[in-house]
């Protein structure tokens, strides 16, 4: 951009802003949201029982409504049941034997050709990847909506993992997803706080950045 049109920011007219007062129907929507959101865990631990195809399916519905560059949509996935197929896969993510309790494996991919077609190398090397990861936490959050357990796993060698799963060279896999029925509920991280990780306008413009110069310029 000009650094002249720079210099038009903040002349024009300003939106109007709908007080929050003015919109009690959609807080119900956004609590619940919210809710699946903070309560969501990495899950390492899981029950016995199987999940159902059914299930399997609903968590990647979810995925499929996620959001990418161009409406691409250049995800593809990889579910996995089969006992021996899951241990040489937990091979190739450097022995998280934990892996295996889940019953069921999801291989989220990046279709590379179709992440590459619209937008060239930007598209191959950040969009595809952009949009999986978009996929993968609507299949996180319908999971844990649906009362399952995940756990985003991204630590594995690709060139086996693709090789163990007959990968053309164009699908690059971007994380296996573990899905089961928690046998135990681990508490969420604690996020950062707001103050911390969001900038204004500018970077390094942040509430806590101007709470400290204004107290330095205080003279109390």
């Amino acid at each position: 951009m000009p650094f002249k049109a720079l210099g038009k920011f903040g002349k024009g007219r300003r939106p109007s802003v709908v007080p929050e007062a003015f919109l009690p129907e959609v807080k119900p929507v956004y609590d619940m949201v919210m809710n699946e959101i903070r309560k969501r865990a990495s899950v390492r631990k899981y029950s016995d029982i199987g999940v159902a195809n059914s299930l399997v399916s609903q968590v990647l519905e979810a995925a499929r409504w996620a959001p990418s560059e161009g409406d691409a949509q250049p995800w593809e996935f990889v579910v996995v049941r089969d006992p021996t197929l899951k241990a040489h896969i937990v091979e190739t993510a450097y022995q998280q034997n934990w892996m295996l309790q889940a019953p069921v494996f999801i291989i989220a991919c990046t279709n590379m050709r179709i992440a590459k077609a619209m937008y060239g190398e930007r598209g191959e090397k950040l969009y595809g990847v952009q949009a999986t990861a978009a996929a993968i936490e609507n299949v996180l959050l319908a999971a844990e909506a649906l009362a399952l357990g995940t756990c985003w796993v991204g630590a594995f060698s690709e060139p086996h993992l693709s090789v163990l799963l007959h990968l053309p060279e164009w699908i690059r896999p971007a994380a296996i997803i573990t899905l089961g029925w928690p046998a135990e509920r681990p508490a969420p991280s604690e996020p950062h706080k707001l103050d911390d990780i969001v900038h204004y306008e500018l970077y390094g413009e942040t509430p806590l950045h101007r709470r400290i110069v204004k107290e330095k310029a205080s003279p109390f």
